[in-house]
């Protein structure tokens, strides 16, 4: 296996019902249970990564030990039953049909952990955002437990002159096709296909390239946490292991998407606020006058009976999400009963917050004050400037697409000896 920061893999790709198998990331509909119930309907007793992941929907009422040993359980049935092919030394080029009809386009492989910390602002791959300390034990204790990983993870390259992926996607018509195939819950369609050889080289050859050119090669836009989590357990392992044991640990791998930031279908979403059990009139009167007032970047909030725009000055959006997400930290700290969720789609803001009518996988907030506060999107253009400058944006800042739009997990990888 080459030594580089991103290289070929030994990939999994399962013989069962690939769509009942790939499910969306564990990270969306987090308030919203009943999709994951649909999810659950629809795969029934079939092979599925549904039952290799804790959708964070559940969390709270999760023991995390025990759903960890189930994972673990899961996975090792799947391998002795023979779910598996495994494509060896293999990078799988994808497209990736969003329910718009726009196509994205992606290479899974596997970078190096080595050359990524989600803490530190030097290293040639980078976290987007800041982490969220006490969401990572139960993704370290699921990776703990696991014979296999199962990446969410997108990395984005900074290729704004289609180096790397464009080149590729255009000798694809003779190459293997892995799956094909319609994904649940609307989530569009997906096809990959395998590569090696001297495609895969030039691929890898291209992406180091990059490197040549900045300082940052990789940011991660998707899977922020558990990327960090796969560190974390990197870390603790390696320190039991030999030099040449550490080289070749499966462990010290994690299996990414490779995307480049200027693929057309790629859109920056914003992640809205949804606040619960607070006094909306007490938190907008203060968020108001505490904000400094501009028209660089606009907010609006919504609760069940009104809604209203703030104009925010700031230098850059993540200036401006450091404001909005500094105060809301600070207002929850003196409000021991508020919550707040992170949120996709605007739609599903006002939903929950009781200004629109139930409709689509949104339950209004019944009986709970609630207020949504709806941010702008980011332009992706700044996205490697931004993080090369200021380092981190705030948790939860921005979204690859709308949630339909996320990474299915899919492609699996052995991570122990």
């Amino acid at each position: 296996m080459s030594k580089s920061i991103f290289s070929t893999a030994n990939i999994l790709i399962p013989k069962t019902s690939m769509e009942k198998w790939s499910v969306i990331a564990c990270d969306q509909f987090s308030s919203q249970k009943e999709y994951w119930e649909s999810v659950k309907n629809f795969v029934g007793e079939t092979p599925s990564t549904l039952n290799m992941i804790i959708p964070e929907a559940y969390l709270a009422e999760t023991d995390e030990d025990t759903q960890a040993k189930s994972i673990s359980a899961a996975m090792t049935k799947y391998i002795n039953d023979g779910v598996f092919q495994e494509v060896q030394d293999s990078l799988i080029y994808l497209e990736r049909t969003q329910p718009d009809g726009r196509v994205r386009r992606g290479i899974v492989g596997a970078i190096d952990l080595e050359d990524y910390d989600f803490a530190e602002n030097s290293t040639a791959i980078r976290a987007s955002e800041g982490t969220i300390l006490d969401r990572l034990p139960a993704r370290i204790n699921i990776r703990k437990a696991a014979s296999i990983e199962l990446p969410h993870i997108i990395a984005f390259i900074n290729d704004k002159n289609n180096t790397v992926i464009e080149p590729l996607a255009e000798k694809t018509n003779n190459l293997d096709t892995l799956y094909d195939f319609t994904l649940m819950q609307g989530g569009g369609h997906i096809t990959g296909k395998r590569v090696t050889g001297e495609l895969a080289s030039g691929v890898i050859s291209a992406i180091n390239a990059l490197q040549e050119n900045s300082e940052i090669l990789m940011i991660i836009g998707d899977g922020n946490h558990s990327l960090a989590g796969a560190k974390v357990y990197w870390n603790e392992i390696k320190q039991n292991l030999s030099e040449a044991e550490r080289e070749n640990h499966p462990a010290r791998r994690a299996l990414v998407e490779v995307c480049n930031v200027y693929d057309s279908a790629i859109d920056f979403e914003a992640i809205h606020r949804v606040l619960f059990d607070i006094n909306p009139s007490e938190f907008t009167d203060a968020f108001t006058a505490a904000m400094p007032q501009g028209t660089d970047y606009t907010l609006q909030w919504v609760t069940k009976n009104e809604s209203g725009n703030i104009g925010i000055k700031a230098a850059c959006i993540g200036d401006m999400l450091v404001l909005v997400q500094d105060f809301i930290d600070d207002y929850l700290k003196n409000t021991p009963d508020g919550e707040i969720d992170y949120v996709h789609g605007e739609a599903s803001v006002k939903n929950l917050a009781g200004l629109l009518p139930p409709q689509g996988r949104a339950t209004p907030a019944q009986g709970r004050n609630a207020l949504g506060l709806i941010l702008p999107a980011m332009d992706k253009s700044e996205f490697f400037d931004t993080v090369a400058i200021r380092g981190v944006f705030p948790r939860k800042s921005f979204s690859v697409g709308h949630a339909e739009d996320k990474r299915y997990y899919l492609e699996c990888r052995k991570i122990t000896k």
